[in-house]
């Protein structure tokens, strides 16, 4: 079995696949200060909780955007799990070419990501990544990576918004009934939920302009699910994207 690890900022995702059948996934907290023994004993227990022995884990895929916990996690898969972990990084044998100016600032997720949305619906394609960041990465038909856009992502937005404007406040992202609020908070929801489809909408359409052909929009990432069913510019949620991408990944190392 391999364990795939995909470290962000926010939160780390786990998941524990059988040949290419995901059978079990989880969401941690991303704490910088957190040791190698503090996420080994966690993620042996989850591992454990699910129903797979530790010892069954054959190999280990990592994707960290992290460097504080980069050292970290291939700490915890040579102690924990008696493996070497395959490390993504832009050096990694991949299925799609980094074609951008500087491929080492290219994020592991955002490399994962592409590689999976390229083996999933081929090309041209964009994968959004609704996290810390809202990031839409490009992939054109011939197979290669060209860059694509960062904005904020919509939990930053709200916190930024709560924090620094004295009379609004952390609220549910939902889709409001109505684009036009009648409340503070069916306002927020409006502003975050229809604004950010709204951005969506913009960028899909201005990165497909560049991209050219007809581009297949893969969203993931916690909040996709929220903003997919109120714009037609998502085509697929998918929400182990990275997930599936670690495994492809690690595939592709040992094939």
């Amino acid at each position: 079995m391999l364990l795939a690890i995909d470290v962000s900022n926010t939160t780390i995702k786990t998941g524990v696949f059988d040949g290419d059948r995901l059978v079990a996934h989880h969401r941690l907290a991303s704490d910088r200060a957190r040791t190698a023994d503090e996420y080994g004993l966690t993620l042996t227990g989850l591992v454990a909780e699910s129903g797979v022995s530790r010892d069954a884990v054959r190999g280990v895929s990592l994707s960290c955007v992290v460097p504080q916990l980069r050292a970290v996690f291939v700490d915890v898969a040579r102690r924990y799990f008696r493996q070497d972990p395959l490390v993504i990084g832009p050096d990694s044998r991949l299925g799609v070419a980094l074609d951008v100016d500087h491929p080492r600032e290219v994020g592991a997720d955002r490399i994962v990501n592409a590689h999976a949305t390229y083996a999933r619906v081929g090309g041209p394609a964009i994968a959004i990544a609704f996290g810390t960041a809202t990031v839409f990465d490009c992939v054109t038909g011939d197979g290669r990576y060209v860059g694509g856009a960062i904005a904020p992502g919509m939990v930053t937005s709200l916190e930024s918004l709560a924090q620094r404007a004295a009379q609004l406040f952390q609220i549910e992202l939902v889709a409001p009934p109505r684009a036009i609020g009648t409340s503070t908070v069916t306002t927020m929801q409006s502003g975050l939920v229809y604004g950010f489809a709204g951005l969506v909408e913009g960028l899909v359409a201005r990165l497909s302009a560049e991209l050219g052909g007809t581009p297949r929009v893969i969203a993931t990432g916690g909040l996709a699910e929220i903003v997919a069913p109120v714009t037609r510019a998502i085509h697929t949620v998918e929400p182990h994207l990275t997930l599936e991408g670690l495994r492809l990944l690690h595939e592709l190392h040992h094939a």
